[in-house]
């Protein structure tokens, strides 16, 4: 069984197609920020510069995932579940709009699943 870094939930797909539909293809990024920079920001593709300070975690429903590195030194021990939550959040993410926000839930990996993970 592969171990992913990232999931994502059956609403986040509805959210990320219906997005797709609208905006063509997604990325999305989490950094390290405080308040709304700490939640996962959905762009177009290629929208928001990644750079050497940032890691891919992985893709969900079609869309890569990435993280501050700073960010990743934290949460390395986590598999993340990207999902959706009611509420407006305060940024340039592309789902704000309709009146929802994508959001973060965590679980730490056990030992055998730190294990079989790639080293980024």
């Amino acid at each position: 069984m592969e171990i992913k870094r990232v999931e994502i939930t059956e609403e986040a797909k509805k959210v990320i197609d219906q997005l797709r539909e609208r905006h063509g293809p997604l990325m999305f990024h989490q950094s390290g920020g405080c308040c709304d920079g700490s939640q996962p920001m959905c762009f177009e593709a290629g929208e928001f510069k990644v750079g050497d300070n940032d890691v891919l975690l992985g893709e969900v429903h079609g869309c890569n995932f990435y993280m501050n590195r700073d960010q990743f030194e934290y949460w390395k021990h986590t598999q993340l579940t990207l999902d959706v939550v009611p509420g407006r959040g305060s940024s340039f993410s592309l789902e704000i709009p309709l009146g929802i926000r994508f959001h973060i839930r965590s679980r730490i990996f056990t030992d055998e699943e730190l294990k079989k993970l790639p080293v980024l």
